[in-house]
C-alpha cells in the first residue's frame, strides 16, 4: 500500500530563510546518525523499529538493529517473499519527519553544507535570505529493481541535452541531469535483486559505498553524498552464480540473511496481517492451520523446487481463495453465513499454481503433488486438534449402513442432522470449535466445517471409507 501524502507544515512554525535555520538552533546530521539517534530512542522507549514485520524478532531484527546502530550498509539475503523489501521501506520511519533543503534543490542539498552548483550558486546570491524547503521521510527513499538493462546514467546520473540545447557549454555543472541515487542524497537508496545488475554498472557504485561521492562521465566533477544504500538478493544468485562483484560485496558492512516463518502460529499471524479478507465471512483456526500447514509442508517437500522458495504470498493468496470459495458456496445455496469447509480446499488450486515449481518429469503433475500436499496438511490438523477417545466412539456409530455426506453443494442444516445423529460426533464438534468464537455458542457454519474435517481425518486415518464424485464426498464404515 502506497503511504498517504503527508501534511505539509505549518510554514509559520518552521524556518523558511537560510538565517532563520541557523538561528533556529537546528543542526545538520548525516544520514546514519539521524537513523541511529531515531533507533536509539525507539529502543529506550520499547517500540519496535519494524512493527510489521512478524518473525523475525530473535533473528533477522536485531541483525538489523546492529547494522543501523553501526551505520553500516545492508544487503539482505533471501528467497522471494521474506518480507526485506518491506524491511527497508520501513527505515524511512527512523527518519526525522521533517527536513530543510536549499529551495528548488534536485539533491536535497543541505543548507549549511550544499554540494550542488545550483545550490552553491543560490547561497552565494542570497546568503542568509536563501529560501528553505522542507521534506517529508517518505520523500527521501529512492528504490530501483536491478534490471539487466540498468545503465549508469539512470542511477548516477547524464548530461541532459536538453540543457545543453539551451546554450549550457557541456563543462557546466548544470547541464547534468541527476539519476536515482543523488536525487536520495541525504535519504535512504534501495536496490532490489542486486545480482541482476551488470557488472559494469555494479562497479558504479563502489565509490557511492565507500568515498561517498559519484563520479559522472565526461565531467571532472566529484559530488559528495550523503546516502545509505540498502540491497537485496537471491542467495541463490549470491552465492552460487557469482553475479556480484566481490569488491562491491565487501563494501556492505552488514550481510543477513532472511528466512521463512519458522512456525506456523508465525505463518498465521502474517497471512492474518496480510490477507484482504471479507468482514462477514468466519475462518475457524483448524482452517486457518490447514492453509499454514500447506505452505509449511510445501517447504519440506522434494517435489518443490526449493531454491525458488515457497513465499509467504502462497499463505496469503489460498486464505484468500478459501474465503472466496466460501462466500461463492454461501451465496448459491442462499445461507447467510459463509465459513469455510474442507470441501472449499480444492479451490486452492488455482492460487497454488503459479507460487511454486514442480520438479517433475511428467506432465500434470502439479495438481497430484497440491493435492497430496493438502491431504498431508489435513491430517496434520486432524490428529492435533482431534482426541483419540472420541475418535473410537465416531467410528463405531458408523457401524451398519450409516453414511454421512459431505460437499460443497450442501447447506449448513444438513451437517446440523448430521450431528443430531451422531452423540459422538456432536461431542468431538464441541471439542474442536472452543473457543472459535466470542459467542456463548457456535454457529451453525463453524460447526459444519468441524464436521467435514472430522471426517475427513478418519478417512484419511483409514478409519472410514469414502466415496467421493464431484464435490460430493460420502463416508460409511469400513468393510
Amino acid at each position: 500500500m502506497e503511504p498517504s501524502e503527508p501534511n505539509p507544515p505549518d510554514s509559520s512554525q518552521l524556518p523558511n530563510t537560510l538565517g532563520a535555520l541557523r538561528s533556529s538552533g537546528w543542526t545538520s546530521r548525516t544520514v546514519k546518525e539521524e537513523l541511529r539517534t531515531n533507533a536509539i530512542a525507539r529502543i529506550r522507549s520499547g517500540s519496535p523499529l519494524f512493527p510489521q514485520v512478524l518473525g523475525y524478532e530473535d533473528t533477522v531484527l536485531p541483525q538489523f538493529e546492529h547494522a543501523v546502530l553501526a551505520g553500516h550498509d545492508v544487503i539482505l539475503l533471501g528467497e522471494r517473499g521474506q518480507a526485506k523489501t518491506r524491511m527497508i521501506r520501513a527505515l524511512t520511519g527512523l527518519l526525522d519527519e521533517w527536513m530543510p533543503i536549499i529551495a528548488g534543490s534536485e539533491i536535497n542539498d543541505d543548507p549549511f553544507t550544499p554540494v550542488s552548483r545550483y545550490a552553491r550558486d543560490l547561497v552565494a546570491e542570497h546568503g542568509e535570505g536563501t529560501r528553505i524547503d522542507w521534506v517529508h521521510r517518505d520523500a527521501r527513499y529512492g528504490e530501483k529493481l536491478a534490471t539487466p538493462d540498468t545503465s549508469i546514467a539512470d542511477l548516477i546520473g547524464e548530461v541532459d541535452p536538453i540543457k545543453v540545447a539551451e546554450g549550457r557549454y557541456l563543462s557546466d555543472e548544470l547541464t547534468l541531469h541527476y539519476g536515482l541515487v543523488p536525487r536520495t542524497n541525504r535519504g535512504v537508496f534501495a536496490i532490489n535483486e542486486l545480482p541482476d545488475l551488470a557488472e559494469r554498472i555494479q562497479v558504479g557504485l563502489l565509490n557511492v559505498l565507500e568515498e561517498r561521492d559519484v563520479q559522472i562521465r565526461g565531467y571532472r566533477i566529484r559530488l559528495p553524498l550523503d546516502v545509505i544504500l540498502v540491497a537485496s538478493a537471491n542467495p541463490e544468485d549470491y552465492t552460487n552464480r557469482g553475479r556480484m562483484i566481490t569488491p562491491l560485496k565487501d563494501r556492505f558492512g552488514a550481510q543477513i540473511r532472511t528466512h521463512y516463518p519458522l512456525d506456523v502460529e508465525t505463518e498465521i499471524a502474517i497471512a492474518d496481517q496480510e490477507a484482504q479478507l471479507a468482514d462477514d465471512v468466519d475462518v475457524p483456526d483448524f482452517m486457518k492451520d490447514i492453509v499454514a500447514t500447506f505452505t509449511h509442508l510445501a517447504r519440506q517437500s522434494s517435489h518443490i523446487n526449493q531454491r525458488s522458495g515457497v513465499s509467504v504470498r502462497l499463505t496469503v493468496a489460498n486464505l484468500e481463495t478459501l474465503v472466496a470459495a466460501a462466500t461463492r458456496r454461501s451465496l448459491r445455496l442462499g445461507e447467510g453465513e459463509a465459513v469455510p469447509r474442507v470441501s472449499d480446499l480444492d479451490s486452492l488450486i488455482a492460487s497454488t499454481a503459479g507460487k511454486i515449481e514442480v520438479e517433475a518429469l511428467e506432465e500434470d503433475r502439479e495438481a497430484e503433488v497440491v493435492d497430496h500436499l493438502l491431504r498431508s496438511s489435513i491430517l496434520m490438523v486432524f490428529k492435533e486438534r482431534v482426541s483419540g477417545t472420541v475418535i473410537s466412539e465416531i467410528v463405531d456409530a458408523f457401524d451398519g449402513d450409516m453414511v454421512a455426506n459431505a460437499g460443497d453443494d450442501l447447506p449448513t442444516s444438513s451437517y446440523t442432522e448430521l450431528l443430531n445423529h451422531i452423540a459422538p460426533l456432536a461431542t468431538a464438534v464441541d471439542d474442536l470449535t472452543e473457543g472459535q468464537t466470542s459467542g456463548s455458542s457456535t454457529s451453525a457454519g463453524v460447526q459444519a466445517s468441524a464436521v467435514e474435517l472430522i471426517l475427513e481425518g478418519l478417512h484419511l486415518t483409514k478409519r472410514l471409507n469414502k466415496d467421493a464424485v464431484g464435490g460430493r464426498a460420502s463416508y460409511r464404515a469400513r468393510a
